[in-house]
């Protein structure tokens, strides 16, 4: 088991990546990233993540198509606020879009405020529909071959590969799509898209036990971004301390708030903030596989103090995992098409 262990934080053979969304991805000089996720592959180019930060809103952007802008913006400005956004947003003729360009953190905060008060919808759901940005799968290694093979390399491009020196690693991106959001369940299910199938078939993946499992069970994991960056991986034991019919609220000031419900998983056990749609894989011994059966959703608030210090001083001990269990159904239909492809 100790080899299969080290193979899940490994780069060459963990199923853990991340998704990003990207904003002007076409262009190195412009690009953007934002809206960090953990995600992970169940196979065939099919990415589980959570589906909160889907309605997280971004609150601004670095460039908009000046169509969207004229619809959607400028006829809820008035003259002060025209003036900041042309000065903010200068129209690039060549690309048909307007980027931002001011260093003076007021203008921002401005910029912020205004969409905020003309009710301009920056979720990030809303920001992929209307092509704003892109969410893309972030695969990385310390060399600059995808998977050590140079014949999926040349798939790649100036656009979807590039050299980041300052972490000594080489960034490859792959487009996802959203094929269904569970938003009740916080889970979020996405395909990798205009990628060749060979570069699909390289990446390592989890197999899915939906099974809900006991309390008392051993070789239980937590597989997520090392402790103090998303650069590495980290898997810890972690522990099923009970089950709750989950409810809780997400405030969405422009959708309308939803509920989280349903059955969940308390979990114990460290997790880092920023862990949000890690698997909780379980070891099978008859197969010799680690198979995933729950995603990190929520961070639970029963907390613990350092030194009875408590303003400021909470460390979050345990967490709320969804089963994939909960959307069994709903998932099989998507990847028994899969299967008939």
């Amino acid at each position: 088991m100790l080899q299969k262990q080290l193979e899940l934080t490994h780069e060459q053979t963990s199923p853990l990546f991340r998704i990003m969304w990207v904003q002007n991805s076409n262009d190195p000089n412009r690009r953007h990233f934002d809206n960090n996720i953990c995600a992970f592959h169940i196979g065939n180019g099919y990415i589980l993540s959570v589906a909160h930060n889907l309605k997280a809103e971004a609150r601004h952007f670095k460039s908009i198509e000046n169509g969207i802008y004229l619809t959607n913006i400028f006829p809820y400005l008035n003259t002060e606020q025209a003036q900041l956004f042309e000065t903010c947003y200068p129209f690039d003729i060549t690309t048909g879009k307007r980027y931002w360009n001011s260093n003076d953190p007021n203008e921002f905060q401005l910029v912020i405020d205004t969409l905020k008060q003309i009710n301009f919808d920056t979720r990030w759901i809303t920001m992929t529909e209307r092509l704003i940005c892109k969410p893309y799968l972030v695969v990385q290694f310390k060399d600059n071959q995808f998977y050590n093979n140079s014949e999926l390399t040349i798939h790649f491009n100036d656009a979807t590969s590039f050299a980041e020196p300052s972490i000594n690693r080489h960034t490859f991106l792959l487009e996802v799509a959203l094929v269904e959001a569970y938003y009740n369940e916080d889970i979020a299910l996405y395909k990798v898209v205009n990628t060749p199938q060979v570069v699909i078939d390289a990446m390592p993946s989890l197999e899915i036990d939906y099974n809900i499992l006991n309390d008392n069970l051993e070789n239980y994991y937590c597989l997520q971004s090392s402790p103090t960056s998303e650069i590495g991986k980290l898997i810890n034991k972690a522990q099923i301390e009970g089950f709750t019919e989950h409810f809780a609220i997400y405030h969405d000031r422009i959708g309308g708030n939803y509920n989280l419900e349903g059955l969940r998983y308390l979990i114990k056990g460290y997790f880092r903030f920023g862990s949000s749609g890690a698997p909780y894989v379980v070891y099978d011994s008859t197969t010799n596989t680690f198979k995933v059966n729950a995603i990190q959703s929520e961070a639970c608030p029963i907390q613990l103090s350092i030194n009875n210090h408590r303003d400021g001083n909470f460390q979050y001990i345990n967490a709320i995992a969804s089963p994939l269990q909960i959307i069994q159904e709903k998932l099989e239909k998507h990847l028994t098409k899969k299967d008939a492809s």
